[in-house]
């Protein structure tokens, strides 16, 4: 059986599925169900400095996209950090670290970006025995306005700061949790590895509006006639969160620094693929909010199959491995050339490939009288929309063609000196061989 063990900045937990910061991990009694359902971690609801409460809305705080089967695609949330007292967190927390202590308990904190603001809370955090904290930079809503959340996560020089600060107050690991509503996470990034961070985690929500009530004429969730944007995450943020991932794994001025995932991760198949990118371990949130703490059973049974049949024995043997494949696009491969291929033994004969092609992409696919759908190789870009709408998983697929065969340039099949688009005269970008 592989080992999901993971050791991420000298802490262990017995598989790499954390809980993030969010609803989930607001509490004690939450905290003890995840642990007990086969979490390996949780980085607690985020905590805030002494005062004034935090006082969060009394009305809806979730937006929701869905798929056309219900399937919760995106769950956007204006809820605001933990509510309830600090003290009592803490409490909470030490009592959880005392009878999980094989699992990963970090703290997440936000409060005001002033030095003694945090040299103030960091001992009464490290008195928890807490494995680390996670400086929260990343909330697009509520405290932001603050001057918290996104208001220091998109200032690479208050990241470096407030990170300097942690490490100068606090002896164990700290991880800076990043915001994706900037342009260049890489700078970011920089910053915290400039700051002497442990690790980074991403992505954290992104600011977004889900829907409007066209009654209200207000954003939804609506209060008292009134919306807001919030953070989005979910499975549609997937995509934005792994280009993240991997843009700060193979940068050179981040490369090997420690990078926790997070980002729509439902299955162990997202998971694997963050682990791909670089990740040491990955953060879970609307999957838990979805499914119920249970969920992480599926991802620990099958990220271990998996390995078991790639013949992984560890998190180890396969991190990292798809960074170096990860590139620029003047770098891709011109001489690497596809065509579509329909089975027709596969085909229902629906025609969204004929209608997706010939309407807007390459007037590609052609339709017999009786609904026989072929394609044409000399109008085919590989573009691979048919494949993308085509609603049978496998009845069209991407057949690689020699190099060489085939001119890049009109598609056709050729024999002369000019196979590659690359080396063609005409192509203005050519090069010489």
């Amino acid at each position: 059986m592989a080992d999901l063990t993971t050791d991420f900045l000298g802490i262990k937990s017995p598989n790499p599925f954390w809980l993030a910061s969010a609803p989930p991990t607001d509490k004690e009694y939450n905290v003890r169900r995840a642990f007990e359902a086969g979490w390996g971690g949780v980085v607690w609801k985020t905590l805030g400095a002494e005062g004034p409460p935090v006082v969060n809305v009394n009305g809806p705080r979730y937006g929701a996209i869905w798929g056309a089967d219900r399937r919760l695609l995106g769950l956007n949330n204006i809820e605001l950090i933990t509510d309830r007292p600090l003290e009592v967190n803490l409490e909470e927390m030490t009592r959880v670290k005392k009878d999980y202590p094989d699992r990963a308990l970090i703290a997440s904190i936000m409060v005001p970006c002033e030095k003694e603001a945090w040299q103030k809370i960091l001992p009464r955090v490290a008195e928890t025995n807490a494995d680390g904290i996670e400086l929260n930079f990343g909330c697009p809503h509520g405290m932001a306005e603050r001057g918290m959340g996104s208001a220091v996560g998109q200032v690479p020089e208050y990241i470096q700061m407030v990170t300097e600060w942690c490490k100068q107050y606090y002896d164990r690991p700290v991880i800076v949790k990043l915001t994706p509503n900037i342009t260049d996470v890489r700078y970011p990034a920089r910053a915290a590895n400039a700051g002497n961070a442990d690790a980074v985690s991403l992505i954290n929500t992104i600011n977004s509006i889900t829907s409007v009530n066209l009654d209200a004429m207000a954003p939804e969730p609506t209060i008292g006639g009134k919306g807001t944007h919030g953070g989005y995450c979910g499975p549609a943020v997937k995509p934005i969160a792994m280009n993240m991932v991997a843009e700060i794994a193979r940068d050179p001025e981040t490369a090997g620094l420690p990078i926790s995932a997070i980002g729509g991760i439902t299955t162990w198949r997202d998971a694997a693929e963050f682990i791909a990118l670089g990740a040491g371990n990955v953060q879970v949130c609307t999957a838990a909010m979805t499914y119920g703490f249970d969920v992480v059973k599926e991802m620990i049974s099958g990220l271990s199959e998996w390995m078991d049949d790639q013949g992984y024995s560890s998190i180890q043997d396969f991190k990292g491995m798809a960074t170096p494949n990860v590139t620029d696009w003047q770098y891709l491969d011109l001489n690497y050339v596809t065509k579509a291929r329909i089975s027709e033994a596969d085909c229902i004969k629906c025609g969204r490939c004929y209608a997706a092609c010939e309407d807007t992409s390459h007037q590609a696919i052609a339709i017999s009288e009786d609904r026989v759908f072929s394609v044409k190789d000399d109008e085919c870009v590989a573009c691979n929309l048919c494949v993308n709408v085509c609603p049978v998983e496998g009845c069209i697929t991407m057949e690689e063609v020699p190099a060489g065969q085939i001119d890049q340039r009109t598609g056709e099949v050729v024999s002369d000196e000019y196979g590659s688009w690359t080396t063609h005269p005409n192509n203005p970008m050519a090069v010489a061989e």
